[in-house]
């Protein structure tokens, strides 16, 4: 496409990335005019008149339509990035994915940049990039929604229903996932989950090399990831797969011969805020923010990284699945090792209406749930002070209903169990 100064560009919404498109395309293209077009129904935005604009982009959650002007930062980023890309997706982890993949290329000295879902608009960085830089991408069903060119080195982790508000069913969601691999060539690498079906579908999607995880690595590699949970050292292991591929060697040859890179870049990485985030230990008790939960599975996994503790759930927002994971959710729930639950939100009252037997306790505010997680957690320690409490903020929702976001949310609780005393 050419560019011309008086460019007239239309932004589907103006949250990070449309600041981010208008703040670069004025720095190249001072004398660009922008419309925004906000807060419309997917209908509206598809009938809108865009005769006048030479270039739309849209924002991710604004599902794509036959336009031909139509595009967007994950799509401008790809025809425009001079370096190899390691692109990564999942319903659940891939942040935590793509962080240990840039702590691994930090420990090898790398030129390396994290964007995309995990909050860096891609666009910010690309004047920075040159051939030898490597670029981490972070990429949700939205971005990758109608991309259509994939990256050098494609991480498929567990793929399950999720965003099924946006997406029209769950095959619109894994359709959109799989472009992550959909266009690689035969130098490429996908690498993937080989235990969840939708991720090993996708890689055969793949014309490149196909690397599937989780598989062995040593202990001494093990023993040096900080975050709890099986799931986060299969993170690990799904980044240094990525590595491997960077240096075009196969995984175990990358073990054997970076083994001292490798535990430096692994033991570096502490974990995202919101993210099974270790808050504060009082009174005996310790605090988890695992806001980023937003599902029942991801909340199933975080009960699941603290086997046998009594662990007192807060739990709750909008359902995002259409009312199919109240019912997981609730056996979810009834892990042996759950103690109480706290619920608040649209799902919370929804739970507590559904399965009355299960004697919910429902909460209006965020804040009156904590406190009386904190009476509960303290009163139990103190009849059974071999057992340490943890009280586990893991809402298998999205938050919506009651907060800005979810960094909302998980900022919200913070402050409230600092406040404790």
């Amino acid at each position: 496409m050419c560019y011309n100064e008086n460019m007239n560009i239309a932004l589907l919404g103006y949250g990070k990335e449309g600041q981010a498109t208008e703040n670069y395309f004025k720095s190249h293209f001072p004398d660009a005019t922008f419309t925004t077009f906000e807060n419309l129904t997917p209908e509206e935005f598809t009938a809108a008149d865009y005769s006048a604009y030479d270039m739309i982009f849209r924002s991710p959650s604004i599902p794509p339509f036959n336009n031909p002007k139509l595009t967007s930062i994950t799509k401008y980023f790809f025809d425009h990035c001079p370096c190899p890309v390691i692109g990564v997706t999942a319903t659940k982890g891939k942040g935590t994915t793509c962080s240990f993949i840039k702590s691994l290329l930090d420990a090898e000295g790398r030129d390396a940049y994290l964007v995309g879902n995990i909050g860096e608009p891609a666009i910010n960085v690309l004047d920075d990039l040159t051939e030898s830089s490597v670029v981490v991408y972070e990429m949700s069903s939205f971005q990758l929604w109608d991309l259509e060119k994939s990256p050098h080195i494609a991480v498929v982790g567990h793929i399950e229903p999720d965003h099924l508000n946006v997406h029209k069913d769950f095959a619109d969601y894994t359709n959109a996932k799989s472009h992550i691999a959909k266009y690689q060539t035969p130098n490429d690498y996908c690498i993937y989950n080989y235990k969840n079906p939708e991720a090993s579908n996708i890689a055969e999607l793949s014309a490149g090399h196909k690397v599937p995880y989780p598989f062995p690595i040593p202990e001494g590699i093990l023993k040096t990831i900080t975050l709890p949970g099986r799931h986060n050292e299969e993170n690990a292991i799904a980044a240094i797969a990525a590595l491997a591929a960077y240096n075009n060697l196969p995984p175990d040859e990358y073990l054997s011969t970076s083994s001292d890179t490798i535990k430096k870049g692994l033991a570096a990485f502490h974990g995202l805020p919101h993210r099974l985030e270790f808050l504060r230990e009082l009174h005996g008790i310790k605090y988890y923010d695992d806001n980023f939960a937003t599902t029942a599975s991801s909340m199933k996994v975080a009960i699941e990284a603290f086997p046998g503790a009594a662990l007192f759930i807060i739990a709750g927002g909008r359902d995002k699945t259409a009312g199919a994971d109240l019912p997981v959710v609730h056996e979810v729930l009834q892990s042996a090792n759950v103690r109480e639950v706290y619920l608040i939100g649209e799902s919370g009252h929804a739970l507590a209406a559904t399965y009355p037997d299960a004697h919910y306790k429902v909460y209006d505010s965020l804040a009156d749930a904590v406190k009386r997680a904190q009476q509960d957690a303290e009163s139990f320690y103190t009849t059974n002070p071999d057992n340490q409490p943890i009280v586990l903020m893991s809402p298998a929702a999205a938050s919506f209903d009651m907060f800005e976001n979810v960094y909302d949310r998980g900022n919200q609780y913070q402050t409230l169990v600092a406040s404790l005393s």
